[in-house]
């Protein structure tokens, strides 16, 4: 087994003059929940299709599952699942009778395919509902049920493009959890495209920032709010002096100090220990109550990344 689950080099598509994929090199290890973030129009959804072999691309490379995409694409798509644009559900059978129609696509032997419906129906909290037409249910349900389809077979690479968009809060949370726990259960590679930060945030472990099809930046969401923006740190309390504040300021690693009302807001050039900071605070007279040190979340860490991008193009 190769070492990833999926590997591109240098792997672009273009439409005409839309340069919709350039240049991408990405390495997706075995096991993960891979988040590919970027706004509409980014080339998401045209990178999934490049690494199922729905589109062949215009210069580079790809493999999936130690298969090239360009010559072993029917391999590599027995192999994964994937919910694109459309659900593929059939709204006039019940969804029992929807994935035993898929089950018998895969050619899954009846006993397992009994087995697996049961499993994952169960799973995603739609048992008791198997019997129901597909159409009457809500957009969550349906959308649980699209994914469980794509887990029939138990693949080991499933691609999922923005599987909670148009869905509510609360059937955002339910499928994000049903999906992080079937990660953790059955090892299956999770590749999901989004524009939700919070969600890849909560749900991924490994992700990638791509812009105009241009990748700018991958690895774990701590890796990314390590290299990005500046580090801070609030003080609450009270009696921040003018005198603390100054010498405060005058600290090299230091960037900004400013006071709203018992707040203290210090953002340092480099990680430092605070400490000091809090001691040199009490030794003018300031009493701390509490200190909470900043860490970027992964919104800041996207947005920085897209401000710089603009700048470079600029």
């Amino acid at each position: 087994m190769e070492s990833y689950a999926i590997v591109t080099q240098n792997l672009s598509r273009h439409f005409g003059s839309v340069h919709a994929v350039e240049n991408l090199n990405l390495e997706v290890p075995h096991g993960v929940v891979f988040g590919f973030l970027g706004p509409n129009g980014a080339g998401k959804t045209t990178t999934i299709r490049l690494l199922l072999g729905l589109l062949a691309p215009t210069a580079g490379s790809s493999r999936v599952l130690g298969y090239d995409t360009a010559t072993r694409a029917d391999e590599i798509r027995a192999r994964t699942g994937a919910l694109l644009e459309h659900h593929g559900l059939y709204e006039r059978m019940s969804a029992e009778d929807n994935l035993e129609f898929y089950g018998r696509i895969y050619r899954m032997p009846a006993a397992q395919r009994l087995v697996r419906i049961r499993e994952l129906l169960e799973h995603f909290g739609l048992w008791e509902r198997r019997k129901d037409m597909v159409g009457k249910w809500s957009r969550g349900m349906k959308q649980k049920l699209a994914v469980a389809r794509t887990l029939l077979a138990k693949p080991a690479l499933v691609f999922l493009d923005e599987p909670t968009a148009g869905l509510d809060p609360v059937a955002s949370v339910a499928l994000r959890e049903d999906l992080e726990s079937l990660a953790g259960m059955e090892g299956v590679t999770i590749f999901i495209n989004t524009h939700n930060l919070a969600e890849a945030e909560k749900l991924c472990q490994q992700v990638g920032v791509i812009r105009a099809g241009t990748l700018l930046t991958v690895g774990s969401v701590e890796d990314l709010r390590q290299n990005s923006g500046n580090p801070s740190t609030v003080i609450i309390g009270s009696g921040f002096s003018e005198l603390a504040l100054v010498d405060l300021r005058m600290n090299p690693d230091v960037m900004s100090a400013e006071v709203d009302d018992h707040r203290l807001m210090v953002e340092f050039a480099r990680p430092v220990e605070v400490a000091p900071i809090v001691s040199l605070l009490v030794s003018k007279g300031a009493r701390v109550e509490e200190v909470h040190k900043g860490q970027a979340s992964l919104e800041d860490v996207f947005m920085t990344l897209m401000k710089e991008e603009q700048e470079v193009q600029a």
